[in-house]
Formats: C-alpha cells, structure tokens, sequence
C-alpha cells in the first residue's frame, strides 16, 4: 500500500578530510546489485571494522534521523578509501535499492544512480582519515516507505581490503509492526578461487634444459643458491604447464608471453606481494596500458613463498582454455618471454624498475626443453651506446689530438693533396658526426617516439646533436687562415667543439644508467670515467711538452699508448654491452 513521504535528513560531520589519489572513476553502476566495488578481489572474511548506527529506530513523518558510518575503535582501522550507502526493504534485502540521496555537501559524496534510484558513494579523490570521533555521516536521504527499511553499507579500506554489503539498523514508521531483522552476517559475493599456499619444494635450476626450459638472468644462476637470480622455468605436462618464476623485487613479479618484443597485447601473469602474502593471477595488457586482471581465474595449484626479498611463485595452467577465456594464448604456440618486477601498494603494480628480461629467441612453451637466452637491452639500444661511446671517447679524442699537437709535426706531408693532420682530423670528425647521428635516431626508431622515463639524457643528447651539426657548418664557413677574423673562427670552433664533448659525456653516464641499457655498477662507472681521465692526462701531458722543444718521435709514442688505453677501456664496455 502507498506510505506516507518521509524525509530523512543525515547531517554530515567530518572529522578530518585529506586529499589523496584514487579510483579513476568512482561511478560503477555495474555494483548497485551486490556492491562489489569491482576491484578484481574477493571481500573480506574478516569482521568488519565498521558499523552504520542511526540516532533513533523509529520515525514519524518529517523526522530526521541522523546515519553514522563508524569505524570500531578497537579495530586498530583509522581509515577508508571510498564507501557505497544503500536503503533496501527489510522484506526483501537483496531487492534494489529504495529510496533516493540528496547531497548536503558535494565535495565529499557523489549520487550512484541504481535503475531509478539515487544511492551515495564517497568521491573517487578523497581519502577520509577518521580520527577523536571514528565516524563519518552521510547526507540527506528521501524514502517513500510502507515497512521497515534496513540500510547496507560497502566500505573499502584500501584497494584489496573491502567487505560488501555490511547490515545496518532497521527502522520502522511508527505504529508499524514489520519484519524481524534480517541476519547480521554480511552478505557477500566473491568468485571462487584457489587457496594460496607455502612452497613444499624450494626453486632449483636443476633440470634446466633436460627435463624444463629455463629462463635466467644472469645466465646461469640457479635461484636456490643465488637471492639476485631471477629465474622463471616451465614444464609441459599431459594437459598443463608447470610455472616457475622467482627474483628479488620489492612489490611484484610476473612474466608474459608476447608474440614480438614490444609490451602490449601480452598473456601475463603476476605475482604481487600484499603484506605477508603473495596474490597469483592471470592478467592481459593492450598497448601500453596498466594490466587488466582475468575475469575468470585459469590457474590452479597455486604456490608462494617471500624469503629476505625474494617472491617465488609456482602454478599451473591448462594448455588450452575455452573460447569463452578471453585473451588467454594456447600454450602449445611460439612466444616471446618477458621477466619484469617494480613496486606495488595495496595490490596495485607500478611501471617496472628496469627493462623487462626478453627471450632473444621465441620458444613453444610445450616444446622441448631448452635453456633460453635473454637481454634487458633491446639491439637498437645498444647499437645507440655502441655508436655513442665509439664517436665520443675514441674518434672525436683522436681527432682532437690529432689537430692540436701534430699539426707542426707533418706540416709538408699529404694526402690526397691536402696536408696530413688536416685529412686525418677532418675524417675522424666527419666519423664522429655521422656515428652520432645514426646513434642519435635509433631510440627513437625504438620508441616511436619521445622517451617520458629517461630524465635529462635525451635533452642532452638533442644537445649533442645540434652542436655536432654546427661544427661541420662553421668549418665549411671559415675564413682563410691569414684572415683578420680568422681568430674568431678559432675560437667559436673550440668552444663548440669543448662544450660538445663535455655534454656528450655527461649523456653518456646518463645512458649507462638508463633501464633500457642499464650496464652493471658501479665499475662500469668507473671504467667510463677512467677512460675519460685517460685521455684528459694525455692532452695534458701532450700540452705540457708543446711549450718545450720535443722531437715528433715521443709525441707518436704518446699517441700510440693513448690509442693503446682508449682502446682497452673502449673494449670492455663495448663487451659490457654485449652481454647485458
């Protein structure tokens, strides 16, 4: 029968209001028939650590009743990320929602429009820190009601950490008798999924390439003795793979099978550590985008272990999967393997902190077992360093040297009709100008783009690049040699030159520190800097003796060792490169 119109009116007291970062969106409609906040993750089984409490049981027409969302002190709770406020009828509590919200204040709440209803949901951006009082209050809510009404609260303390549909009081129109209090217990809904439990075998590279196929960085190590290996092994079985993957990180790690060696439209799969436990799941990227968890979970036998910073994860997975699993790669395919771990907070990945560990090769993962080379390096990345380090601590050095200190010494000698020192000098430059060059375009040829993640080293190498061209423009454009603006010529091409090399320097200690070349330190820095400091003693001890009288032998002599050291220095990070 049709009630009277009731007006409940909720007046809102905040204890304390902080902003924070949160959901993208906060509006999720697909929750206002069980409440799930959508995160990917089951409720928790735990008591929940919030109560809604309302000053009064009982109603006339036009009363308000006050709401309070409040957190048991003894708890140890202090806070929620976001909240979701539903009235249902206590004759039919898992109905819709009755009933609808008007905001008092809409900084602090939003309406959620349930078919034609209006519930309350916290603002996605804001994080409510409850302090003295523990509660928060709601706005106002208009009910048109013919019983008794029974309020549900969902609150999410962090993003995994939520309990669905916790029981409020029922209230009831005065003079009317109604139904009994439904059961206190939350109703939840939550997928089923496989019970996470210990390691009963340690990890071990044992077996590598006789009985399962292995991927190891580095090479060779085996994760049961070494705590930096990271390590993933997998094992066709009658109808399912065995997984394997271990490594230090500090929040998670996970692997994908790709069908190129660029991230995007990958089969990945995660392990994240959350607190004392590691949560195992099935995940899909497109494009360059944050992972997006299985709606249905494909894994089974499910195994973990954290250990002085190292997560080890084991499980299985069918080799084939129904049509209706989407996004899901058959196993008995040829794929890429990609290795990458980063941090993580409240079950949430961040962007990786190196360069994911890619197969040099594809490899059917039902295949026969092998032992599989990786690189964190992409190639055109290190032929970037390889052209870069060439061009600025070998050729351009050389060059320099050359024009400065043998000039005098082959004043009469030529080649192909020009005198020596100048050919010689004029070919390493030119060798200079186009390595960088070519050097220079490759990481974009590999991004597509502009790299956002590599800080200063890009804007220095553009730097590099400009002055590089520069130089060769000014010589074409110099004035005679016995011009009265001849020294000007001189003096620009030296500053340039100068500032050229000590930039690209700088680029250089920068790119060695880049995840997408990232060389072993720090005696990768050292070797860097000490073939650097070779060729600054050389010049200076070269200038030294210019202002004495010294035979052109010694000065050769001096060139050769030069070239003898660079050379040494040059040989081991080139090497470095190869093999990282």
């Amino acid at each position: 029968m049709p009630g009277p119109h009731l007006l409940l009116v909720v007046v809102v007291a905040v204890c304390l209001i902080k902003t924070a970062s949160g959901f993208a969106n906060g509006k999720v409609s697909r929750a206002c028939g069980d409440m799930m906040p959508q995160h990917g993750h089951d409720s928790s089984s735990k008591p929940a650590p919030y109560n809604i409490t309302l000053d009064k049981l009982t109603f006339s027409p036009g009363d308000h009743i006050t709401v309070t969302l409040l957190v048991v002190p003894t708890s140890g709770s202090i806070s929620f990320k976001g909240f979701l406020i539903e009235a249902r009828d206590a004759g039919n509590p898992d109905g819709p929602a009755v009933g609808s919200f008007s905001l008092l204040n809409h900084s602090e709440s939003q309406l959620l429009h349930c078919g034609h209803t209006q519930v309350e949901m916290m603002l996605p951006d804001l994080n409510y820190i409850l302090h003295d009082c523990w509660k928060h209050k709601i706005s106002i809510v208009k009910l048109w009601l013919s019983g008794i009404t029974i309020r549900l609260a969902t609150v999410v303390q962090k993003y995994k950490v939520y309990w669905v549909q916790i029981p409020g009081p029922v209230v009831s129109l005065n003079g009317v008798t109604g139904v009994p209090p439904p059961n206190p217990t939350p109703t939840t809904t939550a997928a089923v999924t496989t019970t996470l439990s210990a390691l009963t075998r340690p990890f071990s590279s044992e077996g590598c390439g006789r009985s399962k196929s292995c991927l190891r960085d580095p090479v060779g190590c085996d994760p049961g003795r070494d705590p930096l290996c990271f390590f993933l092994s997998f094992t066709p079985e009658e109808r399912t793979v065995l997984f394997e993957l271990s490594g230090p990180a500090d929040g998670y790690l996970s692997f994908a099978l790709s069908l190129d060696k660029w991230m995007g439209n990958d089969d990945i799969y995660l392990c994240v550590r959350d607190g004392d436990s590691v949560d195992i799941n099935a995940a899909y990227v497109s494009g360059r985008t944050h992972p997006e968890l299985a709606s249905k979970n494909v894994l089974s036998d499910t195994a973990w272990q954290l250990a002085d910073g190292v997560i080890q994860c084991r499980f299985r997975r069918d080799i084939f999967l129904p049509r209706q699993i989407e996004s899901r790669f058959s196993l008995d395919q040829s794929y890429f393997l990609f290795i990458a771990h980063g941090r993580a907070g409240d079950g949430v990945i961040h962007r990786h902190d190196r360069q994911p560990l890619i197969s040099t090769h594809q490899t059917v993962i039902t295949g026969p077992p092998k032992n599989l080379a990786g690189s964190r390096s992409p190639l055109l990345i290190k032929f970037h360093g390889v052209f870069m380090l060439v061009a600025w601590m070998t050729t351009v050095t050389t060059g320099v040297i050359i024009a400065r200190y043998f000039k005098h010494d082959w004043p009469e000698t030529r080649l192909f009709g020009r005198r020596l020192w100048f050919q010689v000098h004029r070919a390493l430059m030119t060798l200079t100008v186009l390595l960088t060059c070519v050097g220079f375009s490759l990481p974009f040829i590999y991004r597509g783009g502009w790299s956002r993640h590599a800080g200063s080293h890009p804007y220095l190498g553009c730097t590099v690049m400009a002055l590089s061209f520069i130089q060769p423009i000014m010589a074409l454009l110099r004035p005679a040699t016995d011009s009265s603006r001849r020294y000007i010529f001189n003096w620009m091409h030296l500053g340039t030159g100068t500032i050229a090399r000590i930039l690209a320097v700088v680029a250089i200690f920068l790119g060695i520190q880049q995840q997408a070349l990232l060389l072993p330190g720090p005696w990768s820095n050292g070797v860097l800097a000490g073939c650097v400091v070779w060729g600054v003693l050389v010049d200076l001890l070269l200038e030294f003796h210019s202002k004495a009288v010294i035979v052109s032998r010694f000065k050769k002599i001096v060139l050769a060792v030069f070239l003898l050291g660079n050379v040494g220095f040059l040989s081991v990070l080139l090497n470095t490169i190869r093999n990282v």
